[in-house]
């Protein structure tokens, strides 16, 4: 699945970009492994590569995978004063 540019939603900006596009100013398509200069089987392999390790993986290695990775993007959303006040406050509401 590709990335397209998000379109603007002021008519304005968007007929402005339509009028940029057509005058070749700015590219409406993405670039070609080619003209990354990236090898274009390399850059094939890469989005086979997630599906292709998850395949080969237990489904208990996946499931530890999953549990890390939810731990560190919880630990990153509430850092530790957070998670200390959001613990203060559930046990005076327990409590109260």
């Amino acid at each position: 699945m590709t990335k397209h540019p998000k379109r603007p939603r002021d008519t304005n900006q968007l007929a402005k970009l339509m009028i940029d596009i057509l005058n070749g100013e700015i590219e409406d398509c993405e670039r070609t492994p080619e003209e990354r200069d990236v090898d274009p089987a390399a850059s094939a392999m890469g989005k086979k590569g997630g599906p292709a390790r998850a395949a080969s993986m237990a489904p208990k290695r996946r499931k530890e995978i999953a549990k890390e990775a939810t731990a560190r993007r919880t630990k990153n959303i509430w850092g530790e004063a957070c998670r200390r006040r959001l613990a203060e406050t559930a046990s005076e509401i327990g409590t109260g």
